[in-house]
């Protein structure tokens, strides 16, 4: 069924009325507007990757000009910088994260963009659909650690107040659920019921592998070794952590994130137009240029038909609560 906003006024910088019956506020984005951009080469280290930085600059000059955000008003991360401050480690991203969110108020606009490296481990909580929690890797992470997706959720998503938006773009490996929102959707506007097999996916993983051992990428091809293995052991899809996932985590503002690819999926360090770049990041740029007029539902189809065919991720979008997918983007 599709989920429909009824709107029933303006109050305090929110459209206020209901979805599937259930009162809610959706910000009006004329409030404050704060942004956190965080972008990891990891240079000189054996999973270097060459665009994440270019995608930080390019998403930021993007949403800079066409949405209102300032450099006053945003927190840039990437390690191609001198001041400590600025490198993004596990601490400097955490601090970040929770500047972002701090003091939000209704009619509020956020947005979060992480270009970098992503991955999973074994869920601990019960809350994971398919037996797993979603990471992003700091550049520090061999001595600090990932960050894990129930920490993204309860710093960004768990205390957001009602009226607010966050609008996140995570274009990493295993990004579908990265901030632990309960409610994905797909093309036609419908809640996706999540049931993975993950043979298939292990079988690519370890394809993969074998043609980055060819090309002496022995570092990418044991990494790909261990995807593949891990998606060997990860059980399908279950209805009990899905309807866990729901209640528990649920938010009450509007938290929507773009993804570059499924849980189950990596993402693309891409050379387009001889630049190097997110393929996500650079498809949420050409999407939104030709036609700022999209609503939820074209978006998604928009990034999926501008990957199709070029490669094999399949961009995600999910939610903190049911949302009318007809309405037109914005932040």
């Amino acid at each position: 069924m599709n989920t429909s906003f009824v709107q029933g006024g303006h109050q305090g910088g929110a459209y206020v009325g209901q979805v599937n019956g259930e009162n809610v506020s959706v910000s009006d984005c004329r409030g404050r507007k704060k942004a956190l951009f965080i972008g990891i080469n990891y240079f000189g280290s054996g999973s270097e990757l060459r665009g994440c930085i270019n995608d930080v600059h390019n998403v930021k000059n993007f949403v800079f000009s066409r949405y209102g955000f300032s450099e006053q008003n945003s927190v840039i991360l990437t390690d191609d910088q001198q001041d400590p401050s600025k490198i993004p480690t596990r601490d400097n991203i955490i601090r970040g994260l929770r500047w972002l969110v701090e003091g939000a108020s209704m009619g509020d606009s956020l947005f979060l963009h992480f270009s970098g490296h992503g991955g999973s481990i074994k869920d601990e909580d019960g809350d994971e659909v398919d037996g797993h929690d979603e990471t992003i890797y700091p550049v520090d992470h061999e001595r600090a650690g990932v960050i894990v997706d129930d920490e993204i959720h309860a710093i960004c998503v768990k205390n957001l107040p009602s009226g607010v938006r966050l609008t996140a773009i995570f274009d990493c490996c295993h990004s579908g659920t990265v901030m632990d929102l309960p409610f994905t959707y797909k093309c036609d506007g419908e809640i996706e019921v999540i049931c993975e097999d993950h043979r298939k996916e292990a079988a690519m993983a370890l394809l993969k592998a074998g043609l980055s051992y060819s090309r002496g990428d022995k570092m990418g091809a044991l990494g790909l070794v261990k995807e593949g293995v891990s998606f060997l052991f990860k059980p399908p899809a279950n209805a009990e952590a899905q309807k866990k996932a729901e209640q528990e985590k649920k938010s009450n503002a509007d938290v929507i994130q773009f993804s570059g690819c499924r849980d189950s999926q990596t993402s693309a360090d891409a050379i387009i137009d001889s630049k190097a770049t997110g393929a996500m990041s650079h498809a949420l740029i050409t999407a939104l240029s030709q036609n700022s007029n999209l609503t939820y539902t074209q978006l998604l189809q928009q990034l999926r038909d501008i990957l199709k065919g070029k490669y094999s991720q399949i961009p995600q979008m999910s939610t903190g609560r049911p949302m009318d997918m007809n309405t037109l983007f914005t932040m």
